[in-house]
């Protein structure tokens, strides 16, 4: 069902409408729209929860993703009737590029170590739910590079690093559900790229062509502005790099080459006018279903960043203070994206 695979992000929005907590008001909002996926953020990394859902919320400290996950805003989350639930997560006591100038074994070891008590707790605590979990991290190519200057390529050790870091934690998925055979719960592990057409007829140096060769991983996100927003009347750009990325990635045991899904899209209705944006939500969501990509997820339910020149500080209320990549906006209205997708996934 198309329900199932075309779904929203929320994350660190700068508004709220009701006197709910903020992650489970977002949650709601998606559910509303007639979704079954959500993508957000759980760790106790650079971006808390305290961080990303701050609006009517109280988050006590938790020391591992499993107690990360127990809190109670992610309980009553987790306890909604999502069939999927794509998490961006780091695993606890360090940032998430921290293998970037080196890993070492050690490190590698405590990074399978937390990925397999986690993805154990999931296979356990949701047994028999029907739920999925795919636990992936946020557009690689900047953490690689340790910046968000395209035009500079990231350097050789850390594409290595990198590609042991994943291959870390996947280890610690796949000897989870070795262990604990799944019934009626997956999870899965997934990569995230954002530069992908920057490498086709190239080679330039990007996780695409250098770290995911090397990997064996279930799923990659592919974080798609850079094919899409620059070629409004182009889908092709987005399908080329969907195929560029699976041949580059081996394929999963339960995917098989499909195993590409689109992580976030959109453009920020501030600063495009509607003709654009639909051109661009249009393309992106009927290239990516008809691709055969898992997931299609919407950046995002609330805008999570300033307008232009707005220097009010959240939670605002006025449209104009932020960029505009929302389907609700800061005075309750619903974007014609909201509109498109909702009759969509009624389909």
């Amino acid at each position: 069902m198309t329900s199932d695979r075309v779904g929203a992000c929320h994350a660190k929005g700068r508004y709220h409408l009701t006197g709910g907590d903020f992650l489970n008001e977002g949650a709601d909002a998606i559910l509303e729209l007639g979704s079954r996926v959500i993508k957000f953020w759980l760790t106790q990394g650079a971006d808390t929860p305290a961080r990303m859902y701050p609006w009517n919320s109280e988050w006590p400290d938790a020391r591992t993703m499993e107690q990360t996950a127990a809190l109670p805003h992610f309980r009553t989350l987790f306890a909604k009737p999502f069939t999927s639930f794509v998490m961006n997560i780091a695993s606890t006591g360090r940032q998430p590029w921290y293998w970037k100038d080196g890993i070492s074994a050690e490190q590698e070891n405590d990074e399978t170590s937390q990925f397999y008590e986690f993805t154990k707790y999931l296979l356990h605590t949701f047994k028999g739910s029907g739920k999925t979990f795919v636990l992936q991290h946020h557009e690689g190519d900047w953490h690689v590079r340790g910046h968000t200057r395209k035009n500079e390529d990231p350097k050789a050790p850390a594409l290595e690093n990198m590609a042991r870091w994943l291959n870390a934690r996947q280890a610690g998925v796949n000897r989870a559900r070795d262990e604990v055979k799944a019934d009626g719960v997956r999870v899965y592990h997934a990569a995230e790229v954002n530069l992908v057409l920057e490498s086709i007829g190239t080679g330039r140096p990007n996780m695409v062509n250098e770290v995911l060769p090397h990997t064996k991983l279930d799923l990659v996100s592919f974080s798609c502005w850079s094919a899409t927003v620059g070629y409004p009347d182009d889908p092709g750009k987005l399908r080329e790099a969907l195929d560029f990325i699976a041949e580059n990635v081996p394929d999963s045991p339960d995917f098989g080459a499909k195993n590409v899904y689109v992580g976030e899209y959109g453009l920020p209705e501030n600063e495009f006018d509607e003709a654009t944006v639909r051109k661009v939500v249009e393309h992106t969501t009927r290239t990516a279903l008809d691709w055969g990509c898992p997931y299609v997820l919407y950046w995002q339910i609330y805008c999570n960043e300033p307008g232009k020149g707005s220097t009010a500080e959240p939670p605002i209320s006025k449209n104009g203070d932020a960029r505009g990549f929302w389907l609700i906006r800061p005075d309750g209205s619903r974007t014609w994206a909201w509109d498109y997708l909702s009759t969509l996934l009624r389909e």
